[in-house]
């Protein structure tokens, strides 16, 4: 386990010495709001049904309560490390106000329940009082609930806040110092709960199936002058290894907004051709909310910060490698040290032949090193570098991605050609289909399993994707190899590439039909199945103009690859073809489309990439307007399918509306 050494956590009450600084005017009266639906309740412990709000790498989250509800607080809090993830609670931070003259209930009338950048918010009113209620993430374990209590007359109030707990799985309480503690039996995993208050000195106690705080004294309300309360709610994975930094409120506020503020900036800088600007911000904000959501702390085995793949779905509940790749390269522009830990992360359980494998999760014993992933950690490193001029890290990274490369060859050739197949660890062909990524391609369909040596198996076909993969990697390892200072690796990067490349263009291209091809090892014949992994050369440069324009011909074919939704994984041709449920059989995936669309700019072909990039993101469902990113899309309909609020989906959907960061052409 990594120990975590933080500033020593107080849980004795604090009296806010500074009074919450209000949104600044220019962010109150610019911020865009309700860019997802953050409302709903859950029908029951494990419901993922709607969104839900993290941030700051944080492993709880919130909601808004559904529309019709007018009571106040919020929902939550789910907590996804517990057993795959968890609602413990259905309401956080419920308000009850009282006359202190006379005990009488104070009726208050919901008047605003929004998300904003980095937080959510509710208000309400009774006459001449008004109640605000602002949740946000101080760091990845404390949430903080702002209660900001205004009167327009000299008032005195009882005030009490409360949680409602959800039956979970049996938990521990301890009630003491102003906090509840609820220690989940059979983990080390501690939730906390605490109120501070500019007001007076709170009580804490636990009852049944609530928490509740109340001031030992009524609050005492002078017109104008707010009174501030915070509700602040820690989780602790493992209590034995972790410390709750010390909480400065109006600070953590303040930072809140200036990291929000400038992923706001960064997205305020998109533009696509023949996309309203407004649209454009629009998309790359929920991009950069979607992959910031699945943003989870190093915890547990996990010893770097990284991104999920989806919160919404219960099995995505670690890093995996090709995710991993795509999400550093989105994340280079607006959030680097993320950026750089996600692709961290993975290397921390390379091994010591150099493989990187597929996914790693809180407990390592759940982890997947049957396969890996397809090589594009070098194109992630190449745009971090690019985009923080970072040469530490590329230094700490170069030797551990010449090993991983050096792998592919002494793993996974299994003819000693040059040209690699994909395979697994444990001779079975479902994990070598993983290792493509592309589980249940149709390219797939008949391969069978060959052993190389012990714990080494590849596919009876080399694959033409993989190889362009490793040979846009090669020419990456020479640029990083120049400016580590490295001629001579340089030199050899590119030669190695130059040789690869002719390879490519003569074993894997079909010049009758004009696409590149799979080949069988036993036969020497192409497995001629027409999928998204025919452009992947033109992506990566290894295609000769003549062959790129017959690959082109066809993507631009609207009964082939130029759908509504345009780059389905699979040719609308193929009797496979199942956009619904096919899964990697004719669904768009994102990431596939955002390699067809820049295998379009390399070739020259900018006014038709600009076209379909366009379709791609005005006919994918609801994401113009409020609905959530999706994990892949049905190319006839546009219709979302599988996860909802899907990272890479995202990384993609960002890049085609801003770009790589400083990438070369």
């Amino acid at each position: 386990m990594v120990t975590i050494k933080m500033h020593r956590f107080a849980v004795a009450l604090v009296m806010l010495a500074t009074v919450f600084a209000p949104l600044p005017a220019a962010w109150a009266q610019h911020m865009p709001r309700d860019i997802l639906d953050y409302r709903g309740s859950p029908s029951d412990t494990k419901d993922r049904s709607f969104n839900i709000f993290f941030d700051a790498g944080a492993w709880h989250g919130y909601s808004l309560p559904p529309q019709e509800d007018a009571q106040t607080g919020f929902v939550g809090p789910f907590v996804h490390s517990l057993h795959g993830g968890r609602w413990v609670g259905d309401r956080f931070a419920q308000i009850e106000l009282r006359d202190a003259r006379n005990g009488a209930a104070i009726a208050l009338d919901v008047i605003a329940s929004e998300s904003g950048p980095g937080y959510l918010r509710r208000e309400f009113a009774a006459p001449g009082l008004r109640l605000r209620q602002t949740l946000f993430f101080a760091d990845a374990w404390q949430a903080v609930v702002r209660i900001e209590l205004e009167s327009t007359a000299s008032r005195k109030l009882v005030l009490r806040v409360s949680n409602h707990l959800l039956p979970t799985q049996e938990a521990r309480v301890n009630v003491g110092q102003g906090a509840v503690r609820r220690r989940f039996l059979e983990t080390q995993s501690e939730l906390s709960t605490w109120l501070t208050s500019t007001a007076g000195d709170t009580k804490a106690q636990h009852q049944d199936a609530s928490e509740q705080w109340t001031l030992t004294q009524p609050i005492q309300l002078q017109p104008d002058k707010p009174v501030l309360l915070s509700l602040v709610q820690s989780l602790r994975y493992d209590v034995r290894h972790e410390v709750v930094p010390a909480l400065d409120v109006a600070q953590a506020w303040a930072e809140n907004q200036a990291r929000w503020a400038g992923y706001v900036g960064y997205a305020q800088a998109a533009q696509m051709a023949g996309l309203p600007a407004d649209a454009a911000q629009h998309v790359a904000l929920k991009s950069i909310m979607t992959l910031i959501g699945n943003w989870r702390a190093a915890r547990g085995d996990l010893h770097h910060d990284g991104v999920i793949p989806a919160y919404s779905y219960p099995g995505f509940n670690g890093f995996w490698a090709w995710d991993s790749w795509k999400h550093a390269v989105a994340l280079a522009g607006f959030a680097p040290e993320l950026a750089r830990d996600q692709i961290r992360s993975m290397f921390d359980y390379q091994r010591e032949d150099g493989m990187v494998i597929d996914c790693i999760f809180l407990d390592a014993k759940e982890n997947n090193a049957r396969d890996s992933k397809p090589p594009l950690a070098s194109w992630a490193i190449l745009t971090v570098y690019r985009a923080t001029h970072d040469a530490a890290f590329l230094a700490e990274m170069y030797p551990k991605l010449v090993r991983y490369h050096r792998w592919w060859y002494a793993q996974r050739d299994h003819d000693g050609d040059g040209l690699v197949e994909y395979g697994s660890t444990d001779g079975t062909r479902i994990a070598a289909a993983w290792e493509s990524g592309m589980d249940n391609a149709v390219r797939f369909d008949h391969a069978k399993m060959l052993q190389n040596g012990p714990g080494a198996w590849s596919l009876d076909q080399a694959s033409a994707d993989l190889n362009a993969y490793l040979y846009r990697e090669k020419l990456e390892l020479g640029e990083m190899a120049d400016a580590l200072g490295k001629g001579q690796d340089a030199l050899r990067w590119h030669d190695e590439a130059n040789t690869l490349k002719a390879h490519i263009q003569a074993r894997f291209y079909d010049a009758k039909n004009g696409w590149f091809f799979d080949r069988s090892l036993a036969t020497g014949q192409l497995i001629r199945v027409f999928g998204s992994d025919g452009w992947t050369p033109l992506w990566a440069g290894a295609a000769t103009d003549e062959q790129a324009n017959s690959v082109i011909q066809r993507m631009l074919r609207p009964d082939a690859f130029a759908s509504l939704m345009p780059f389905p994984t699979l040719t609308q041709k193929a009797p496979e073809f199942s956009p619904v449920k096919g899964y990697w059989r004719g669904p768009v995936w994102m990431d596939q489309a955002y390699y067809g669309v820049e295998a379009l700019r390399r070739y020259g072909f900018a006014q038709a990439a600009d076209t379909l990039a366009l379709r791609l993101v005005t006919k994918a469902q609801g994401l113009t307007k409020q609905g959530p990113i999706y994990e892949n899309y049905d190319p006839l309909t546009g219709n979302g399918y599988q996860a909802r609020n899907f990272s890479w989906s995202a990384a993609s959907f960002l890049l085609l509306v801003h770009g790589e960061a400083n990438p070369a052409r």
